[in-house]
């Protein structure tokens, strides 16, 4: 199919100079390269405007936008940095709106790959790869990537979809792409990520010392969007092997944290019961898998 002039691109960047050339890079090499880019510095205080600035004035599809704030990360001024964004290529003819962190790189094929499954799925509504990590010296898949969840680091929406849901929400805990995709899927839209198409995220590690801190507010977030509690028991479980221990035990603290505080959640009840029921099913298949699955296991071994 035809891909000209089909997709463009929004990208938040905070302090990003030791990353930003690598993303740059890595879209330039797209076999099929969006038709806009806007990049806003989110308040950086770095050298990423010079950067951008290097590339805009090479390439006049790609445009920096500088945003000024106080210092310091921030789920929600990231999301109002993508509005900035959203402002602009609004004005842009497009099929498709794309965002890409500042810290990832792709293959050369990999949004030329997702607009063809697109187009193959016209109610596929929001779709991207799955997240790779180094660990050892190499990239492997993020333990936690599965098909329903799809990362916000290398996305592709429709623009039919992104309307539909009003764009990305501006949430105090973060979650701007599960809000997405639930909404998506409220109005029926399908979401996918597909496990062939690699997103390789540069950051170095999982810095220790923002794991607690980072866990709590996922909890927090979990409580926010309206979690069914069952199912936020099953994730935190999920997260108690090896190294994950800390990370589930913490982020149900956030959770509950919620419930303590009596806070007020940011999104309609018609979101959280739509959420919730999707969870309840999934909870329920799980315990219907793992019942089925018991039954195999010969009685010496069950015991």
């Amino acid at each position: 199919m035809n891909h000209r002039n089909q997709y463009v691109l929004m990208t938040a960047a905070y302090n990003e100079g030791a990353n930003i050339g690598g993303v740059i890079e890595s879209v330039l090499s797209q076999s099929v390269l969006p038709a806009k880019w806007i990049i806003v510095s989110d308040g950086s205080t770095d050298n990423t405007d010079e950067i951008v600035a290097g590339y805009e004035e090479r390439y006049p599809w790609i445009r920096c936008v500088h945003v000024t704030r106080k210092p310091g990360r921030n789920f929600a001024s990231k999301v109002i940095a993508l509005q900035q964004a959203d402002d602009q290529l609004r004005r842009e003819r497009f099929d498709v709106i794309g965002n890409i962190d500042a810290d990832v790189t792709l293959e050369p094929d990999y949004f030329a790959q997702l607009l063809d499954r697109m187009a193959a799925d016209p109610q596929l509504g929001i779709a991207s790869g799955f997240i790779y990590e180094k660990s050892s010296g190499q990239y492997v898949s993020r333990p936690l990537n599965s098909e329903d969840s799809v990362p916000h680091a290398a996305q592709l929406v429709r623009r039919a979809c992104y309307e539909a849901i009003g764009g990305y929400a501006v949430l105090r805990y973060g979650g701007e792409d599960w809000h997405a995709l639930i909404s998506a899927r409220m109005h029926g839209w399908r979401v996918k990520a597909f496990s062939d198409l690699k997103i390789f995220h540069r950051r170095p590690g999982n810095l220790a010392r923002g794991a607690v801190r980072d866990s709590f507010r996922a909890g927090r977030m979990d409580y926010s969007l309206g979690s069914y509690p069952p199912f936020e028991v099953l994730k935190c479980l999920r997260r108690f092997p090896d190294a994950y221990f800390s990370a589930g035990v913490t982020r149900m603290c956030g959770f509950l944290w919620g419930y303590l505080r009596g806070e007020k959640r940011p999104v309609s009840k018609e979101f959280m019961n739509f959420l919730r029921a999707e969870q309840r099913e999934r909870a329920i298949a799980f315990f219907k898998g793992s019942v089925r699955g018991s039954e195999k296991v010969p009685r010496h071994a069950a015991g």
